[in-house]
């Protein structure tokens, strides 16, 4: 599950630089872990772990699968609105392991220019927020 999270008019964003590629940009969320109580509870463990974050009521909004021989992959994005953050308690296994990269934090503003001029994955939540930036916001609980 991953966050659509919204800090005022702007989306908060992942900036991934890795070696093994080239710059890309993320929502924040991750697996659920068998200690996670709900997929709600996941997603606000994420995002305390990767943003040091809290954010208010959430809403699920999207899902997209990715399929190739190697991966089958699921994620539900949920829109939420930002109350908390602070970076200095960022903790988690990427952080841990510097061959892993970099977890910029980036706020770009939700509309679809500056979305399309980044280069966001995966390619179906980039089509969906295309579609519907300017619901986005009403759709936040």
């Amino acid at each position: 599950m991953r966050a659509l999270l919204l800090d005022g008019d702007a989306l908060v964003l992942l900036r991934r630089t890795r070696p093994d590629r080239p710059v890309y940009w993320t929502t924040p969320g991750g697996k659920i872990e068998p200690t996670d109580a709900s997929p709600e509870a996941a997603l606000r463990r994420e995002l305390d772990e990767e943003l040091g974050a809290t954010a208010g009521a959430v809403r699920q909004v999207f899902a997209s699968s990715e399929q190739s021989p190697d991966l089958h992959r699921l994620s539900t994005f949920y829109v939420c609105r930002l109350t908390s953050m602070d970076l200095s308690r960022r903790h988690g296994p990427e952080f841990a392991d510097p061959s892993k990269g970099r977890y910029d934090v980036d706020l770009v503003p939700c509309a679809p220019a500056a979305l399309s001029a980044i280069d966001l994955i995966p390619e179906a939540l980039a089509a969906y927020l295309q579609d519907n930036t300017a619901d986005l916001p009403g759709l936040a609980p």
